[in-house]
């Protein structure tokens, strides 16, 4: 609504002005003199200087994703060019003076390629440039700078509304719109089961967006041009533009911008780092619920879901047995516990 007025007063504007100057009104104290071909065709000419006026709000109304830092630098690149270019032509002047017949052409080409090069070099150093007033970003101050983008397999496993509870993570967070996109496309499968992963992903979505611990925005990204690019190619793309780090639980998409340098904040890791620490030798009591793939192998869970391997244990399902821990396989898909019955009596550290 606010573009809209300011177009219509700019239209007017141009209109009063375009008016005053064809009735050849006074203008400080002075007529103004016009053309013949303005004099002799007053009402062609308004319509013809009224839609030259214009055409910059057309160029306005057409273009309607504007970036700020290349608009800032344009405008800095301008400002900065024809300032070197005044003092290029000031230290020239002893060499080519203002009578001379190539002092025209020196203040031409000077006029001409300095802007364009100060333009070009903000252009292509923006994101490098930061310290310049145009691209300070326009956002709530925040105490981490490090943008996090947040792709669709965390939302799906909702653990990120928990962390961003713990007040740990105080960046600005991004989803983006073709992770909004992929969330709605499964939100909307006829499969009952991805049906409602999708609708926790957009419930998780909406419930980070009314966090008062973080901000969380979906920004709009243009399509990828000249080739069709995944998802994942998509956010790690995203994640360099903007310098920063992207939340998953994909293990693929980890192992990927991890590789590119990109941080990555998995949210399996983090859950594995808050699991109690189990070292070769303690005991606990565990529940068998199952059969173990190896032979004689039973297995069980503790409170946390971490996977217990016991061995010798295939025929007391459904017993608490006292176990001791033999070894513990981490990774990023989870945490490993491979044990084998107790022998003696011993201190237990927990129960499953």
């Amino acid at each position: 609504m606010l573009l809209m007025i300011l177009r219509v007063a700019y239209l007017l504007i141009c209109a009063g002005a375009i008016v005053t100057y064809i009735t050849n009104e006074t203008v400080a104290g002075e007529a103004a003199a016009l053309p013949p071909i303005v004099e002799n065709n007053k009402v062609t000419a308004f319509f013809i200087l009224l839609l030259i006026s214009q055409l910059v709000t057309i160029l306005d109304v057409l273009i309607r994703k504007k970036r700020i830092e290349v608009i800032s630098a344009v405008y800095f690149g301008i400002l900065v060019g024809v300032l070197l270019a005044y003092l290029m032509i000031q230290a020239l002047t002893p060499i080519v003076p203002a009578g001379s017949i190539y002092h025209t052409p020196v203040v031409l080409i000077t006029l001409l390629i300095l802007p364009y090069l100060c333009v070009t070099l903000l252009l292509q150093t923006k994101d490098d440039f930061r310290f310049v007033i145009p691209y300070v970003e326009f956002q709530r101050d925040l105490k981490s700078g490090r943008t996090l983008i947040v792709d669709s397999s965390s939302l799906i496993d909702g653990r990120i509304s928990d962390v961003i509870e713990t007040g740990i993570i105080e960046s600005l967070m991004i989803v983006p719109d073709f992770v909004l996109a992929e969330v709605q496309e499964i939100a909307d499968s006829s499969d009952k089961n991805r049906r409602l992963r999708g609708r926790r992903g957009l419930e998780v979505l909406a419930k980070l967006q009314q966090s008062t611990q973080v901000d969380v925005k979906v920004q709009e990204t243009p399509p990828p041009e000249g080739r069709s690019l995944t998802v994942d190619q998509r956010l790690v793309a995203l994640a360099k533009s903007l310098r920063g780090g992207v939340i998953t639980n994909d293990f693929n998409l980890n192992k990927v911008a991890s590789l590119q340098g990109i941080t990555v904040i998995n949210l399996n890791d983090v859950a594995n780092s808050l699991k109690p620490r189990y070292i070769p030798g303690e005991t606990l009591t565990l529940r068998i619920i199952k059969e173990g793939e190896g032979v004689g192998q039973g297995v069980g869970y503790l409170d946390d879901g971490t996977m217990v391997i016991c061995e010798n244990t295939a025929g007391l399902i459904g017993r608490d047995v006292n176990i001791v821990v033999t070894s513990v396989l981490q990774a990023s898909a989870g945490r490993m516990i491979f044990s084998r019955p107790e022998e003696r009596s011993a201190p237990r550290r927990g129960q499953g």
